[in-house]
């Protein structure tokens, strides 16, 4: 391989900051608003032109799992749809943006977080690129909530990347809506293991024989908007989301996937006879990359039995092991959707939440510190958004009682917690 030398420049300091949090998604967009409320001056960096992540860019149909409370109840509340939990991503979008500015976070989008300032293990800030340039951004705390955790792995925090026996990761999709759905008639099929019996034959089997390889299951949710059904259908395997050939590999794949499942649709399924495209994510929904250690690791025992920890800062979090097909289509052997049996729910310690070996940086989201199969259930937005909250939270406190995240009296985060109605 070639190399090019990059002559050493001066950089100039965008900010210097409390609390910077990198990336907008849902567990970004939550640190940022709750360690604002704390107190702290909060910067918010984000990659694409909207917050929202995956719940917005990403045209995520609902939020999924049976979460209860924290940050997650008052976004539901402040979309004014409690009860379905369906998204309007153009709305939820505006709204992201009211509530960053209430809490009078400092937002940057358009702009990636490249490199990370290390100095004695301990994280000094971030150098990100935008078109306004290489910049850096200092801060007292950073959180990593990118979802791959680019930062934290470019600080030398160790990580397992995908499934621990032979490193395969969960596959891609790029979501996409439809219009012209007949919804007296329509099916919506939820998970993989509704095999609904249509005139044709069980809905699942039909598309495992009818669209072509490796997508192939039927997963289609109805939307705040009449006529219109988005549809979870796309699917791209072995590819790797911490590399941009193989993120531009999975849009072009998926993408290719939408006109085959369309026709799908129109030809088999009850009440789509007449339905179109009108629109598709601009982001590729990746699930799974690194998981990396932290000062503890969740594991499936823990959410298999409901553990509650000592030092929780997520509670009532509960969803399935929602395990894709990582070699095909449809539900892989180890994950279980509607027939999960286990209805209890389980919390989150703050040890999570903390990397081992770097100091004054925090993880949220998908990439905190927990195994493939327990990452398969605490991945989903609900469960990211209240991380985010206690991430947030943590932050806050850590620069305001100046300490460590890590040597932060986790009775402080769940006082605080319990101030904005999180309990056991």
């Amino acid at each position: 391989m070639k190399y090019y030398v990059e002559p050493s420049k001066k950089l100039p300091v965008k900010a210097e900051v409390d609390v910077l949090v990198l990336g907008a998604g849902p567990a970004g967009f939550s640190a940022a608003v709750n360690a604002a409320r704390q107190g702290a001056d909060v910067m918010l960096i984000e990659q694409a032109g909207d917050v929202g992540g995956v719940a917005t860019t990403g045209l995520m149909s609902h939020w999924t799992g049976r979460t209860k409370g924290g940050f997650y109840q008052e976004i539901l509340e402040r979309c004014g749809d409690a009860d379905n939990r369906l998204i309007n991503p153009e709305e939820l979008k505006t709204l992201m943006l009211e509530m960053l500015e209430e809490a009078g976070v400092r937002l940057q989008l358009y702009t990636f977080a490249s490199d990370v300032i290390v100095e004695d293990n301990t994280v000094k800030g971030v150098i990100i690129e935008s078109k306004s340039g290489r910049e850096a951004v200092m801060a007292r705390v950073t959180i990593d909530c990118t979802g791959d955790g680019d930062i934290a792995a470019k600080a030398g925090v160790p990580y397992v990347k995908g499934r621990e026996t032979d490193g395969k990761m969960q596959p891609m999709t790029l979501m996409f809506k439809v219009a012209g759905v007949d919804m007296d008639r329509a099916v919506f099929p939820g998970s993989f293991e509704d095999n609904i019996k249509i005139d044709k034959g069980y809905i699942q089997d039909l598309g495992k024989e009818n669209i072509p390889y490796p997508a192939g299951h039927v997963l289609l949710y109805p939307s705040p908007i009449p006529g219109v059904v988005t549809c979870n259908m796309t699917n791209v395997i072995g590819v790797d989301g911490t590399k941009s050939e193989d993120l531009t590999k999975a849009a072009i794949v998926a993408r290719k996937q939408i006109k085959p499942i369309v026709k799908f649709l129109r030809e088999f399924v009850p009440g789509y006879e007449n339905c179109y495209v009108i629109s598709s994510a601009s982001i590729i929904g990746v699930r799974e990359t690194r998981h990396f250690k932290g000062e503890y690791t969740l594991t499936e025992e823990d959410i298999l039995e409901a553990r509650t920890f000592d030092d929780w800062v997520v509670t009532k979090a509960h969803f399935n092991f929602d395990v894709h097909n990582l070699t095909g289509s449809g539900l892989d052997e180890t994950g279980v959707q509607k027939h999960f049996k286990q209805q209890r729910s389980y919390t989150i310690p703050y040890r999570c939440l903390v990397p081992v070996n770097i100091d004054n940086l925090l993880l949220a989201g998908r990439n905190i510190s927990g195994t493939h199969m327990a990452h398969s259930n605490y991945r989903v937005m609900p469960i990211c958004a209240n991380m985010g909250q206690a991430a947030g939270i943590a932050a806050a406190l850590a620069v305001k009682y100046d300490v460590k995240p890590r040597d932060l009296d986790v009775s402080r985060i769940q006082e605080v917690l319990r101030e904005n109605g999180v309990d056991l």
